[in-house]
Parts: C-alpha cells; structure tokens; sequence
C-alpha cells in the first residue's frame, strides 16, 4: 500500500496482518480521484476541504486526502490492529495536526456529542457483508454531520444493493472489479 498521488506520492503504507481490514486497492482509489477531480457532476473541491473518512481502517483513503491537500480528515474506526496501524501511519507521515482519530464503532456515531459538522466530503467504506447503510445515512443526516453540499462516498461490493434512504441520490455509480462506488448526496 502507498499513497499514490499529491505531497506525500510513493510514501508507504502500513497494513494490519490480520484478514479483517481490507485496504482499498490503489486502482479503485486512483478512480475515485480521477472522479472526484475531473467529473462534471459532482462540482467538488478536496482542496482545503473536512474529510470524515469511516470504517477508515489504515487509512488509506483520508491519507491521500491529505496528500492532495485536504484540510483535515477525522477518521473513525474500531478495530485495534487498524487503529495502531492507522496511528503509526500518521506518524510516519507527520500528518498529526491534520488528523484526529476516533476509536469509537461508526454506529456509535447516533450516541456522540460531538462537534462532527461541517464535512465536505464523507467516505463510507464498510465491511462488505454490512447492511445498515441507510440506518448509517440517516444518522449522518440528523447528526448535520455535512453541508448541503457534501459529497458522500460509499465504497461496496460490485453485488450488493444497498436501500439508501429517499432523499439521498446516487449521482454516479461505478464498477471495478469487486467494487462498486456511489457518490451521492442529500437533497
């Protein structure tokens, strides 16, 4: 794993040995940039803005942000071997004073108070076999955690057909590989 772009190109990453965090692959995040930079559709800025990257594992993808000039990333995570994986990759990175860490469940997210608001940008990248990705919304959604403007990202299985709730539009859906990504909103 490695940062693929931006400041800290070529920079390594570290990665848990376990099979339970599964970083996302450099091809489905090189998209996701090319995406986010180049596509008409989406109108989005990651220069300066507030990343909340969740089920953030090593942190792959909220690194890159930074990389690319992203102002802050908030990453939330649970799981231990991510989580020092994660730290060390910030310290190996001296990305400290842009990052703040989380180690707390996503879903504990309806439960915090906290001052999670103002994200222009949110990247959702569950497990595979989770399900309560609408219930996931709809608390990012009462909590006000993203601008009217904000970009959501929801990294999934090629196969899996999430209900999302009705006020949320998929604006662009891709597959690659085993993967899928939406890019939505709430409107």
């Amino acid at each position: 794993m490695r940062i693929i772009a931006g400041d800290l190109r070529g920079k390594k990453l570290l990665i848990p040995a376990d099979n339970f965090t599964r970083p996302l692959k450099d091809n489905v995040k090189e998209s996701i940039f090319n995406i986010l930079q180049h596509s008409k559709l989406l109108n989005f800025e990651l220069l300066n803005s507030n990343v909340l990257d969740l089920f953030s594992g090593v942190g792959t993808f909220g690194l890159e942000c930074i990389s690319r000039k992203s102002r802050h990333v908030t990453f939330f995570e649970n799981h231990l071997p991510a989580i020092k994986m994660l730290k060390k990759n910030i310290q190996n990175l001296n990305c400290c004073s842009k990052t703040k860490i989380i180690e707390k469940d996503v879903f504990s997210l309806e439960k915090l108070e906290s001052n999670l608001k103002n994200y222009e940008f949110i990247f959702l990248d569950p497990p595979f076999k989770e399900i309560r990705i609408k219930f996931l919304l709809n608390i990012l959604k009462h909590k006000k955690v993203f601008k009217k403007e904000s970009i959501i990202l929801i990294h999934r299985d090629n196969k899996t057909v999430d209900q999302l709730p009705e006020d949320f539009k998929v604006i662009i859906d891709k597959k690659y590989g085993r993967s899928r990504i939406l890019f939505g909103k709430f409107y």
